[in-house]
C-alpha cells in the first residue's frame, strides 16, 4: 500500500502521516519526489491504514499495491531511478560501462586492464576480490588484499569500482574499499546477504539468478530496499536453458519487461550470458538497442592466461574496438556515451 502526498503537502503533513502510520505498528518507506512525495507502507494489517486516514491533511490518495514487489515496482514509483556513484549516473540517459577482470590477480595485471579500459572510455573498474566457484579447488580470489589493490586502481585511474560480496560477514569491509558491492548471481537468494548488503546503505548490484524469474529478480530486490538501501542495480546476466553453446541463454527481452515493471535502472553482463569471448560485442550492442543502462564485460590484458573466465574475457584492444561501435549504437537510440 502507498499514500500519495498531494503536491502542496507540507513537511509537517508529511510527518504526521508517517507517526500515524507507525502508530499502527506499520513501517514506513518515504520516497520523496520532485512533484510529490509517495510514502510505502510494509506491515500485516493495512486496514486500518485506510479506515483512519482518508481524508488526513495532504493526503492526495491511499492506493494497494497489487504486485508482490511493494517497492521496486513503478506503482510505487512511477518514474526512473537514477543512481550516482563517483561522478557515474546509472539510468539516466547516459550508458554506463563497466569494465575490468573477472578476478584480481595481481597489484600490477590490475592496474594495467584499469589504465587501459579508462583510456577507452569505461567509467567503472570491476574486479573480483572473492570468487565463487563451483569447485572448491578453483581460484577463490585474493580476498582483502584484492580489495586494497582496487582501491589503489581506484586512486590512479579515478574509477569507481564494483567487486562481488559473497558473506554476509564480510559485508562491511567490502563496503570500505568498494564503490558499489555486487551480488552475484549465486547469491540473488541468499536473504542474509540481501538484507547486510541493505543495512549497508552502499549502491548494490544484484545479478539476476540462472534459474530465475524477473519476479524473483525484483522480490531479490525488495529485501534490500526494505532494509533502507534503494539504490539498487539489476543485472541480466543470463539463464538456464537447453542451449549448451553458450554459458548461459542472454535474455534480453528481460531488459525492456523490466524496464517496464521496475524503476530501477538494470544492465547486462554478456560476458557471463555467452561464455565465449566473439560472442560479447554482438550482445553488448544488442543490450544496448533493448534498452539497457550499461553493461559490464570482463577485460584481461592476457586472457590465455587469466585465472577466471579467460575464455570470455576482452583483450584491451577488442574492449577498445567494442566501445566504438557502442557509441553508434548509443546515438541511434538517444543515449550517450
Amino acid at each position: 500500500m502507498i499514500i500519495v502526498m498531494g503536491a502542496g503537502a507540507t513537511e509537517q503533513e508529511v510527518e504526521n502521516v508517517i507517526d500515524k502510520v507507525h502508530s499502527f505498528g506499520l513501517r514506513t518507506h518515504p520516497i520523496y519526489g520532485v512533484q510529490k512525495t509517495v510514502i510505502g507502507i510494509v506491515g500485516d494489517d493495512k486496514t486500518r491504514v485506510v479506515e483512519n486516514m482518508q481524508g488526513m491533511p495532504g493526503i492526495e490518495d491511499i492506493i494497494p499495491i497489487l504486485q508482490p514487489y511493494k517497492f521496486a515496482g513503478r506503482e510505487a514509483h512511477p518514474d526512473n531511478t537514477v543512481i550516482e556513484v563517483g561522478g557515474v549516473e546509472i539510468g539516466s540517459k547516459a550508458i554506463a560501462v563497466i569494465a575490468g577482470p573477472c578476478a584480481v590477480e595481481s597489484e600490477e595485471q590490475l592496474l594495467a586492464i584499469a589504465r587501459g579500459v579508462r583510456d577507452s572510455g569505461a567509467q567503472i573498474l570491476r574486479g573480483g576480490a572473492f570468487k565463487p566457484r563451483t569447485s572448491p579447488y578453483s581460484f577463490q580470489g585474493l580476498g582483502e588484499d584484492g580489495l586494497k589493490f582496487l582501491a589503489e586502481a581506484r586512486e590512479e585511474t579515478g574509477l569507481p569500482v564494483i567487486t562481488e560480496v559473497t558473506d554476509p560477514r564480510n559485508v562491511e569491509m567490502v563496503c570500505q574499499y568498494a564503490d558499489i558491492v555486487q551480488v552475484g548471481a549465486r547469491n540473488m537468494q541468499n536473504f542474509a546477504l540481501l538484507t547486510e548488503v541493505g543495512k549497508s546503505g552502499h549502491p548494490v548490484m544484484l545479478k539476476r539468478g540462472p534459474s530465475s524469474t524477473v519476479k524473483d529478480l525484483l522480490l531479490a530486490a525488495e529485501y534490500v530496499i526494505i532494509e533502507g538501501n534503494r539504490d539498487i542495480i539489476l543485472c541480466e546476466r543470463g539463464i538456464s536453458t537447453f542451449e549448451t553453446y553458450t554459458r548461459n541463454t542472454l535474455d534480453l527481452s528481460a531488459v525492456p519487461v523490466i524496464k517496464h515493471l521496475s524503476h530501477l535502472p538494470v544492465i547486462v553482463d554478456p560476458a557471463h550470458a555467452t561464455g565465449r569471448n566473439h560472442l560479447v560485442e554482438p550482445m553488448a550492442l544488442a543490450a544496448i538497442a533493448a534498452g539497457a543502462d550499461g553493461i559490464m564485460v570482463e577485460v584481461h590484458n592476457n586472457p590465455d592466461a587469466a585465472l577466471c573466465d579467460g575464455p570470455q574475457s576482452l583483450t584491451l584492444s577488442q574492449f577498445d574496438s567494442m566501445m566504438e561501435k557502442l557509441r553508434s549504437i548509443a546515438r541511434i537510440v538517444d543515449r550517450s556515451l
